[in-house]
């Protein structure tokens, strides 16, 4: 069940922010909301527009104001590919992220809890920090103390019909994953060029 805040989130940014609102009867239920003695909302200004992409992205991620800002900084200094690919790419190569991406967590949030608890190693390197930055390459396995836990319970059955993005694999059977590629940003629903747009003014 989706509690009153992250609903109110989600009526507000839209069913991406929460994977618990990308569901037909969240969406029913805004929808109904929206309708009850509510005005139809003002158009928004271009500033508006840009503040309302920084907040999904900020909640997507589970993400502070700080440390958004500072990705677009970096992002905007490196040399390269373009600098909403740089954005996303450092986003998705965060450790919390990667272990969500591997389908052994049902939210980002579950994610960095799991990685705080020290479940994770990196390169062998056990890893707590939830926004440790990854790189192509990189190996993370499940903890060899870990692996008996309830959460990582019939991994193999639950993994069986997931579909893992393209830059990321997993053995399930050694509890094991590679960061193999660089993300490409295939979520329509953020809009990373409005966001650098935002800290630019």
């Amino acid at each position: 069940m989706i509690s009153k805040p992250k609903f109110k989130i989600g009526r507000r940014l839209g069913p991406g922010v929460y994977d618990k609102c990308q569901t037909a009867k969240f969406q029913t239920s805004a929808s109904k909301g929206g309708v009850r003695g509510m005005r139809r909302p003002k158009a928004l200004s271009e500033y508006g527009t840009q503040l309302i992409e920084k907040q999904k992205v900020r909640f997507s991620y589970g993400i502070t104001e700080r440390q958004l800002s500072n990705y677009v900084k970096k992002a905007s200094h490196l040399k390269g590919a373009g600098t909403a690919e740089k954005l996303f790419e450092m986003l998705e190569f965060r450790l919390d992220n990667a272990v969500y991406r591997m389908g052994l967590a049902g939210s980002r949030r579950a994610a960095r809890q799991m990685v705080s608890h020290g479940h994770f190693m990196v390169n062998d390197h056990r890893v707590t920090i939830p926004s440790y930055e990854l790189k192509s390459g990189d190996v993370i396995k499940v903890r060899e103390g870990s692996k008996s836990k309830k959460i990582f319970s019939n991994v193999a059955e639950k993994l069986k019909d997931y579909i893992f993005p393209t830059w990321l694999s997993f053995d399930a059977n050694k509890m094991e994953g590679k960061i193999s590629d660089h993300p490409k940003n295939t979520e329509s629903f953020l809009d990373l060029n409005s966001v650098l747009e935002f800290y630019s003014r």
